[in-house]
């Protein structure tokens, strides 16, 4: 990967990781306890946890090869198959950042995550934003979302954006978190992005229009709609999810 790719990529990551950050410190502040980062890359996350909360992290990667911190060992594990090596109700936070849209089956990974989460407990998910602007007119021109795009068979570099095989709008992830026990989940986003804000501002009033009318139809003839997941719902063309590049998610396990 060219050198510059692989600076954008860091600074990327360096945002969504203060993001996380920010979103602990807002809706999660007295966080302590056990933690596992999956999917922990160079240790760039549980570095920030660690210097922020009273945790004792945890890694867990498909490679040891990229962990940087000297102190970290890192559980070695192929999460296409399903299953976490810990016991239940073992941590009391887990981060999930930039690693569901690798990954074959992201919702038995959640299901997972719930079961190793003591009761309370916060489980932290990001993955790129399909939903906002510049990927929807990505996605209407080519067929690709933004950060997805045509794969190379046999790719080696699961880590890198070739790696992305499944993309998330946020009402499926929201449905995996609530379907595996998880309550109503908070989302915000990471950064903007200002090719998006282009496309905002051309495109606003006829997506909230047009919206409107469908999501009255999908509540009264559909019955789609209800009180469990039109929250969710509501959330698909906020001024947030229309702009911000990658979603971060939080849920708790109820007590």
């Amino acid at each position: 990967m060219p050198a510059d790719n692989l600076k954008d990529d860091k600074l990327s990551l360096d945002a969504t990781v203060e993001s996380v950050i920010s979103l602990l410190k807002e809706c999660h502040s007295g966080i302590s306890g056990n933690h596992l980062d999956i999917g922990s890359g160079t240790g760039n996350l549980i570095r920030r946890v660690q210097q922020t909360f009273d945790v004792t992290s945890s890694a867990l990667d498909y490679s040891d090869q990229f962990m940087e911190l000297n102190h970290i060992k890192v559980d070695v594990v192929d999460l296409n198959q399903g299953v976490l090596p810990y016991p239940d109700t073992h941590f009391d936070l887990v981060t999930f950042t930039e690693v569901a849209e690798h990954l074959e089956n992201y919702r038995a990974i959640v299901r997972e995550i719930y079961r190793i989460l003591k009761p309370g407990g916060v489980v932290i998910i990001t993955t790129p934003n399909v939903l906002n602007m510049k990927s929807r007119m990505r996605f209407l021109t080519t067929g690709f979302w933004s950060m997805f795009g045509p794969l190379h068979v046999g790719e080696t570099a699961i880590e890198s954006t070739g790696g992305h095989i499944t993309p998330i709008p946020y009402p499926y992830l929201a449905h995996a978190i609530m379907s595996a026990g998880f309550d109503m989940p908070h989302v915000t986003t990471d950064k903007m992005q200002f090719p998006s804000l282009y496309w905002l501002i051309l495109f606003y009033i006829p997506i909230r229009l047009f919206a409107s009318l469908a999501w009255k139809k999908e509540r009264g003839k559909y019955k789609t709609l209800d009180r469990f997941n039109e929250p969710v719902i509501n959330q698909i063309n906020t001024v947030g999810m229309l702009l911000g590049r990658s979603i971060v998610v939080s849920a708790t396990k109820p007590i």
